[in-house]
């Protein structure tokens, strides 16, 4: 049987694809990154590090459509699982990890899903112990899209919070890939700010990356932050709670679609009949591709499996050529 999408009636749709999730990117990364097998994958395989921007906004088109793609949101997420059949070793302790391992994949399930509640805590006003049940049993619906065991899935909301306090403090480790994460010092420039001028955007990079991680480190359990080392005061607490008040006053001002994500915002709309519910899916931009140069170089061929071709190759692709690439790609 196939799986019930989520619908706009959910407070899933309500928190996930908001804006005021990119503040919680960082929380989202790191914690992912502390489960070892994560850990191992992303230092082993992943890229992200090199285009750290571009490969972020990349990812949210398809696990943002895995809430908001309606009908066919059971597909999209077939192609977010498919895309991890290949991410397997052994880590540098011998031991040896799969991110299909079930409770692997759950884990950064889990955190997705932690996620919704910082948004609405942290960012939107604050939430009650209703709408966390409701949150925690959306989850569970958002998790069968993937057509996984549902093993380790706990079953209440209270088993739930005893799982996370044991993965905090019993299964997390500290590892050079949540470190990797963590340090933005370098940070390169947002693609879609071509137009600021390097030397304006060095001042910039260094004010970002200190309260981006100070802002992490707020919305970490007391026990990550004790695994990592981290020093919390009630006056940074203070500060915290005053700075996502203020983000939730300014969002005030923003109308209610320019709040989310471009493929939450297509969601939004063709549940209220603006767009055709067969409408192509909307796709991450061109400039949030790997560069050609990047994939097989200036006369080369690009590596078995990328997908990917020339950048030049792909702008002058067909619209479905474009995002079965950038899919392949995310």
């Amino acid at each position: 049987m196939t799986p019930q999408p989520l619908g706009p009636d959910s407070l899933t749709w309500k928190y996930f694809g908001d804006w005021r999730g990119l503040l919680i990117g960082l929380w989202a990364g790191s914690m992912q990154n502390l489960h070892p097998g994560l850990g191992a994958g992303v230092e082993q395989h992943s890229r992200f590090f090199e285009e750290r921007w571009q490969r972020l906004f990349r990812s949210l088109y398809p696990i943002g459509g895995v809430v908001y793609d309606g009908p066919r949101a059971h597909r999209t997420a077939l192609e977010v699982r498919g895309y991890h059949d290949r991410i397997k070793g052994v880590d540098a302790r011998g031991r040896r990890y799969h991110a299909l391992d079930p409770d692997t994949y759950y884990w950064a399930h889990a955190t997705f899903f932690v996620s919704t509640i910082l948004i609405a805590d942290h960012f939107m006003g604050g939430i009650g112990e209703a709408e966390k049940r409701q949150l925690f049993d959306e989850h569970v619906r958002w998790w069968r899209m993937y057509d996984m065991t549902m093993r380790p899935v706990p079953e209440s909301w209270e088993d739930f919070q005893r799982y996370w306090k044991h993965m905090c403090t019993d299964v997390l480790e500290d590892n050079k890939a949540t470190r990797d994460v963590l340090d933005i010092r370098g940070l390169g420039k947002p693609p879609f700010l071509p137009w600021l001028p390097d030397p304006l955007w060095r001042p910039v990079q260094r004010v970002v990356a200190r309260n981006f991680v100070w802002l992490t480190i707020g919305l970490y359990d007391r026990e990550v932050r004790d695994l990592l080392g981290f020093r919390w005061t009630e006056r940074d607490a203070r500060r915290h709670r005053r700075f996502g008040k203020l983000v939730n006053a300014l969002f005030t001002l923003v109308p209610h679609d320019r709040r989310y994500h471009p493929r939450a915002r297509a969601g939004w709309r063709r549940e209220r009949g603006e767009v055709a519910p067969g409408a192509p899916l909307v796709e991450t931009p061109p400039r949030n591709l790997p560069p050609w140069t990047a994939v097989g170089g200036p006369g080369g061929s690009p590596p078995a499996g990328s997908g990917a071709g020339p950048r030049k190759q792909l702008r002058g692709a067909s619209p479905s050529t474009t995002r079965r690439t950038s899919r392949r790609l995310s």
